[in-house]
């Protein structure tokens, strides 16, 4: 009887810190990358102690969300190792293997971005949006939710990676999609717009943001961390939201507030 949720991405980074706050939650978590089940063990093990004396379960599912051919293996994984699935966290993305000025910016890249960041998020949560719609008729009762995590890049311009922007702006409105057409189902949707965060991701570019923090970039002067967003995401599938479907929460220690 113990809920399932999916966060692909889940084995690093922000999908981590939001993997072991769901676990501490009491969910069994499955976690999907395209890393070998050996190189994601000790991610495993974080998860399954996050949820303490809940005995929460860890399962990962190996593969690519840009390959649309790999989503019926990670559902059916899911459904072969728990029957059932309640939460969606389309967290898994990737930034551009080199920022390139829009003036200058490749195809290449552009068409890798949309694939994995939007094209693939998009329709995972069809199909996975099908399997809830399905047990919320044999199961009225269960709490179901999706939660798609962009970007502030949804909303405000980098030029030098306008594809990785673009493909946020597109997620989010993909976030708004899903919440009104799942809404008559219950089934809440939401979108978590992180700021900067200290990953594997950002790690190139620290010693830029570290001036900016200290210039005064966000109101709350540091790093975003992983967990930040976890707890955010671990609220929301809670239903500590209850009467929020279709909005997104930011989580960027103010960095878009606006100030004079």
């Amino acid at each position: 009887d113990r809920p399932v949720a999916l966060v692909t991405g889940g084995s690093r980074g922000i999908g981590l810190g939001i993997a072991r706050s769901i676990a501490s939650c009491g969910h069994h978590v499955v976690i999907n990358g395209r890393r070998g089940a050996e190189a994601v063990a000790e991610p495993m093990r974080s998860i399954e102690d996050a949820g303490g004396a809940h005995g929460v379960a860890c399962h990962y599912v190996q593969g690519d969300i840009g390959d649309l051919d790999a989503h019926r293996r990670i559902v059916d994984s899911v459904r072969n190792r728990f029957g059932r699935l309640d939460v969606l966290v389309n967290n898994a993305g990737v930034a551009p293997s080199e920022r390139a000025d829009i003036l200058r910016a490749t195809p290449e890249s552009f068409d890798r971005l949309v694939s994995i960041n939007l094209r693939g998020p998009y329709f995972l949560t069809q199909r996975i949006a099908r399997w809830m719609v399905d047990q919320r008729a044999e199961h009225p009762e269960r709490r179901m939710s999706v939660v798609f995590v962009t970007s502030i890049s949804a909303t405000v311009v980098s030029t030098d990676r306008g594809d990785y922007c673009l493909t946020k702006a597109g997620l989010a409105m993909a976030s708004s999609l899903w919440a009104a057409r799942l809404g008559e189902f219950s089934i809440a949707v939401y979108e978590v717009r992180p700021g900067i965060i200290k990953t594997d991701m950002t790690s190139g570019v620290t010693e830029k943001y570290d001036r900016l923090f200290a210039e005064g970039v966000a109101v709350d002067r540091r790093w975003g961390a992983p967990e930040d967003v976890g707890r955010v995401v671990a609220a929301l599938v809670r239903g500590d939201l209850p009467y929020a479907t279709g909005q997104h929460i930011m989580v960027d220690g103010g960095l878009t507030l606006p100030r004079l």
